[in-house]
């Protein structure tokens, strides 16, 4: 399926399933995408994590029924999925910016929050650096975390500020930190496995590390040049908003992402890295 049909797709899932308990890993499913980069794309294309979409399309409901019908707070909060009405009350308010008992007896104007239709609009003729390269499988030695879809873009600086502060200094650290390595995690809680690691070459495992082995693929490798973090970000942009909606060669395998980062001044003009994505042929 192309990229652009598959998460236009995924807006009819969640539309025609609003009311029901789905997860991330559903609606990737709906269209037999990886739940990992299915987020990540999503994400990077409409600004929002698919549960803040779920959840303001929710409100937005709730909203118009509370105006148009004399529903009870506590009905609502069970039809839109929340565990009780306090949660319910809660989400309401942050989002509408009123109570949920106010709107029975004044003429409020709510929030509205509605339906996404994404289109991709490319400008431009900037050719992206990129190549496809085979390469066999091999291990890693990495510190793993499980990271929340939803707060991963914050929490991942601060893991690598936490990384290097306590292992950077050393003369001989466990890692170097060549690589950052994300790999589709447990659905049920939203989460997914970040390793920082480097290549494993057979030696004793420290305390807390763990190795890891990564499958033989076909890589679609993207050239960054720039200071970090901006230059990675600005290429996983580009990869979701130009290169996937356009490529009619190839498609995602399997939700591994790999982020290589080379020795130097990470803040430099002409710092280099790579985003190592696996691909497979179209209808393969």
């Amino acid at each position: 399926m192309e990229w652009m049909d598959a998460l236009n797709k995924s807006i009819d899932f969640m539309e025609n399933h609003l009311l029901a308990n789905i997860t991330s890993e559903d609606v990737a499913n709906s269209v037999h995408m990886s739940n990992f980069y299915y987020q990540k794309g999503f994400k990077i294309l409409t600004g929002y994590t698919v549960g803040e979409y779920i959840r303001n399309r929710r409100l937005t409901l709730a909203g118009m029924e509370l105006m148009q019908k004399n529903q009870k707070i506590i009905d609502l909060a069970y039809k839109y999925g929340y565990e009780t009405p306090e949660s319910f009350t809660k989400a309401f308010s942050r989002f509408h910016g009123i109570l949920p008992s106010q709107v029975k007896y004044k003429s409020y104007k709510l929030q509205s929050f509605q339906r996404l239709i994404i289109k991709i609009t490319v400008e431009g003729g900037t050719i992206m650096d990129y190549r496809i390269e085979k390469k066999e499988g091999f291990n890693v030695l990495g510190l793993a975390r499980d990271f929340v879809n939803e707060t991963a873009y914050a929490e991942l600086p601060k893991y690598w500020t936490e990384f290097c502060q306590k292992y950077c200094s050393k003369e001989n650290p466990p890692i170097k930190g060549m690589f950052g390595i994300c790999v589709d995690g447990d659905c049920k809680s939203n989460t997914f496995k970040y390793l920082i690691a480097d290549t494993y070459q057979g030696e004793v495992i420290p305390e807390g590390f763990e190795v890891m082995e990564i499958p033989s693929f076909t890589w679609a490798i993207f050239s960054c040049v720039g200071p970090m973090p901006g230059a990675l970000q600005a290429v996983n942009t580009r990869i979701f908003s130009e290169w996937l909606p356009n490529n009619k060669e190839y498609e995602i395998a399997t939700g591994i992402n790999i982020e290589m980062y080379t020795e130097g001044d990470l803040s430099a003009s002409d710092y280099r890295s790579e985003i190592w994505i696996p691909v497979k042929p179209k209808n393969q």
